[in-house]
């Protein structure tokens, strides 16, 4: 069963290295953290802390502290493959704010079956080699408060990726992201342009003559240097918190990701864009206990008998702040199994450090 398992995700990784465009760098658009993921992504207007970095750089500054420390791992297609996230931001003073990001998503042991066979046509599997396919992504990020703006802040991403598929094949890229918010009594917006001047991947393949015969034999195509391009992405998003008193609030979120790289499996497309929606909620007590809420993933498929529907991802959540000091937050997505990706189960943790105080 693990080797049919190994040769399909062998199969899937391949099909990334040879993927059009608009689906380039998608391991960025999973996100990270268990409370972004368990309110369906609805992040880009309520982002605070250190994971602003990925969600919206501008919401760096609402940091409250003046050290945060961020991690998280998640598993997915039951455990083969591994997602991974570390953040580290500093408040430098009352208005700015910088982060540094790492983000990983892997999938290690594949079996590389290409030289199975010897010279003499003889199956000898002591000629199995292993490999890991892996994308890495680090972000380098900076927000700005408008003092003289209240709730008006900006932010960006420098980001630089790194994919790479054993000795195979191998990319470098580089890409921006701009980032704002404004927060005004309870009311929040943001918004984010990614990949803002394109995101541009430049892959390099190093087949030896064995690897290249074996291609030729089973009818697969040579591939060459190229380079990839990701187009920019409009992620606009709102939310509202209210105090219903004793310590209890509740907030209320709505994302719109827009792309504009043709027609993709989203709830509103067309040949030119389309619309992502995802809608999230979140009640806490006192900021010590939080349960969280989300659905999104709008997609069309169809059933055995080849009728049309619209499946849906209801994400669930769960937070725990210790003392303001540590934050532990757990997410299942896909709950009910209501949509075409398999569940998943996402911890993250996250380390306050020196309360910040404004000179």
């Amino acid at each position: 069963m693990r080797k049919c398992i190994t040769i399909v995700y062998i199969v899937f990784f391949s099909s990334i290295l040879f993927a059009q465009e608009k689906y380039s760098n998608e391991f960025l658009s999973l996100g990270i953290g268990a409370r972004g993921l368990g309110m369906a992504n609805t992040m880009c207007a309520l982002t605070d802390d250190v994971s602003s970095a990925y969600w919206n750089p501008a919401g760096l500054y609402r940091m409250d502290k003046r050290y945060q420390l961020a991690l998280m791992h998640a598993e997915y297609f039951a455990g083969i493959a591994k997602y991974d996230y570390a953040g580290f931001g500093v408040k430098i003073d009352s208005n700015s704010t910088v982060a540094l990001s790492y983000i990983r998503f892997g999938v290690d042991n594949i079996m590389n079956t290409t030289q199975l066979i010897d010279a003499q046509g003889n199956v000898d599997y002591d000629r199995i080699t292993y490999f890991s396919a892996a994308d890495n992504a680090i972000f380098l990020s900076y927000a700005y408060n408008f003092s003289n703006i209240p709730g008006l802040s900006l932010g960006a991403n420098a980001k630089i990726i790194y994919r790479k598929v054993g000795k195979f094949a191998n990319s470098w890229g580089f890409g921006i992201d701009l980032g704002l918010q404004y927060n005004r009594k309870g009311w929040q917006v943001g918004t984010l342009l990614r990949d803002a001047t394109s995101t541009f991947n430049a892959w390099n393949y190093s087949l030896t003559e064995d690897v290249i015969s074996v291609f030729k034999q089973t009818g697969n195509e040579i591939p060459e240097n190229t380079l990839e391009l990701t187009m920019p992405a409009l992620l606009i998003g709102g939310g509202k918190t209210i105090h219903f008193g004793k310590g209890f609030h509740g907030t209320f979120a709505v994302g719109m990701d827009f792309t504009f790289d043709g027609k993709r499996n989203s709830l509103i497309k067309s040949k030119i864009m389309s619309i992502d929606p995802h809608f999230g909620m979140e009640f806490d007590y006192k900021k010590i206990v939080a349960l969280r809420a989300g659905i999104g993933n709008f997609q069309t498929e169809f059933d055995f008998e080849g009728k049309r529907k619209t499946s849906m991802q209801i994400n669930f959540g769960v937070g725990i702040n210790i003392k303001d000091i540590v934050s532990i937050d757990y997410a299942f997505t896909d709950l009910g199994n209501l949509s075409i990706a398999q569940y998943s189960h996402i911890v993250s943790l996250k380390l306050s450090l020196n309360k910040f105080k404004a000179k």
